[in-house]
């Protein structure tokens, strides 16, 4: 365990550094940052300027104007930061600062409204130098407000910042224990960042999928996107009035069985909601404690899952939630749009099971309240009973007697509906006996994974899969 500062000392510690010199731009809720280092004192060596830009006017007549004059945004803050170092290198000559290591931190924001309607949120971030002659390295983060009261969420947005500036000096060395820093004197109830990257020369090594992980593990957000490419997603971004179309698993490797489930239940999905697959977002997710059904979080096998699934070409998004009507909850808060979710008659019968909702002071009818909100639907891939061969779908599932009446309401009013278009030959598909013969080394689980799939387990030695000796390497 590292030991904790206070922003005071953090300030202090950087202000007392003749080495690092730059510049605060802060717009939208204060210089909140900024004070820290004037109070703390010797701050006439670390800043060279402070700033607010308050007028859009005035800031565009600085950073240029933005797309639809969205000033809260990612791009914006990455112009203020690459604009204000540009300006300090521009303006002081490194002959006459030896060794310094310039940077600029930003941010734009905006804080709780009148109405308490709209929490606030904002983006924050820092491009600095680790070396002199080095190039610049960045960290931007998103953040979203939890208090109501904008004084509160000032100084929360000031003690986040020196956490941010002290961090990427101190450990831009040790991104996890960077992460971990920024709630220094910050709680998690009171701030959400659910989105992270860092870029430059420092953090070549870094794989931001990795941080965006730590992100759901330490309890800082609910939940992770990121796209096809690898990419890290602001969640609001990729949802915001989108119809979402979900499928949960484990996909410990993604089998015939998920593709099969996914397309099918995607084509019925877009014929019920009357939209295109472009008005659509398809997310495959995985969550947290999927991750850690056998123990600890293993890194290698999370990128594995996300590296194929990344092949295949779909966005992932990593959640902690357990419960599907979580799930349903955190989309309902971006979007208005239909929601559709395809599952396996086993995640259906979990569903249906009380012992998951006994912390909700409404039960199972509070949960269901929030799945099934706003028209959305559940489409059910059949399940074939290995030892029996019966099918089950949504006609002869079994749910406990005293849910039967309910499960009928749904039923009838077409909120779970059966997938029926499937491959009948992908119903003796089980991931489970795939993995089992892939880290065994025992042929013939290649054709039940989609096309590209099983070149890249060998060329990876994914999964725990090892190439088979050849009689001739031992001859």
């Amino acid at each position: 365990m590292y030991q904790k500062l206070t922003p005071k000392q953090k300030a202090l510690t950087i202000n007392l550094d003749p080495t690092i010199y730059g510049t605060f731009a802060e717009i939208g809720a204060g210089q909140e940052t900024v004070r820290h280092f004037f109070r703390a004192g010797g701050a006439s060596g670390t800043i060279a300027k402070a700033m607010s830009a308050y007028d859009k006017d005035f800031s565009d007549a600085i950073y240029g104007k933005e797309v639809k004059n969205r000033y809260v945004t990612q791009n914006r803050l990455r112009k203020m930061l690459r604009y204000e170092v540009a300006l300090i290198e521009e303006r002081i000559s490194r002959e006459n600062s030896p060794n310094r290591k310039f940077f600029s931190y930003a941010n734009t924001v905006t804080t709780i409204n009148f109405d308490k309607t709209v929490k606030g949120h904002g983006w924050v971030g820092i491009r600095f130098q680790v070396k002199e002659n080095e190039d610049y390295n960045e960290i931007v983060i998103h953040v979203k407000f939890k208090e109501n009261d904008a004084t509160l969420q000032q100084e929360t947005l000031g003690n986040l910042g020196v956490n941010l500036i002290f961090g990427a000096f101190t450990y831009f060395d040790n991104p996890r224990r960077l992460i971990e820093s920024l709630y220094d004197d910050v709680a998690t109830d009171n701030l959400e960042i659910d989105m992270i990257d860092f870029s430059g020369p420092a953090f070549a090594y870094v794989d931001n999928r990795l941080m965006s992980l730590q992100l759901v593990k330490n309890n800082m957000t609910d939940a992770v996107i990121f796209n096809s490419q690898g990419n890290n997603m602001l969640p609001a971004d990729v949802l915001y009035k989108k119809n979402i179309f979900a499928v949960r698993g484990s996909f410990r490797p993604v089998t015939r069985v998920n593709i099969d489930m996914l397309k099918n239940g995607m084509d019925m999905f877009l014929k019920d909601a009357i939209c295109t697959q472009e008005e659509t977002e398809v997310l495959i997710e995985i969550t947290i404690s999927n991750l850690r059904a056998d123990g600890d979080i293993d890194e290698r096998d999370f990128l594995d899952r996300v590296d194929v699934l990344g092949k295949l070409g779909y966005t992932v998004i990593i959640s902690n939630f357990s419960e599907y009507y979580r799930l349903i909850d955190y989309f309902s808060h971006y979007t208005n749009g239909d929601i559709g979710v395809a599952m396996g008659v086993n995640n259906m019968l979990m569903v249906f099971d009380e012992k998951y909702y006994k912390d909700l002071s409404g039960g199972i009818l509070e949960a269901f309240g929030k799945f099934f909100r706003n028209g959305m639907r559940v489409y059910l891939y059949p399940y074939k009973d290995p030892e029996t061969h019966e099918l089950l779908n949504s006609e002869n599932l079994k749910v406990a007697e005293s849910l039967k009446e309910l499960y009928k309401y749904f039923k009838l009013n077409n909120r779970i509906v059966d997938i029926k278009n499937y491959n009948p030959e992908f119903l003796e598909i089980y991931s489970r006996e795939i993995l089992r013969k892939i880290s065994c080394n025992i042929s013939g689980w290649e054709k039940q994974l989609p096309e590209g799939v099983a070149e890249m387990i060998k060329e990876r030695g994914m999964f725990g899969y090892k190439e088979e000796l050849s009689l001739k390497q031992f001859s």
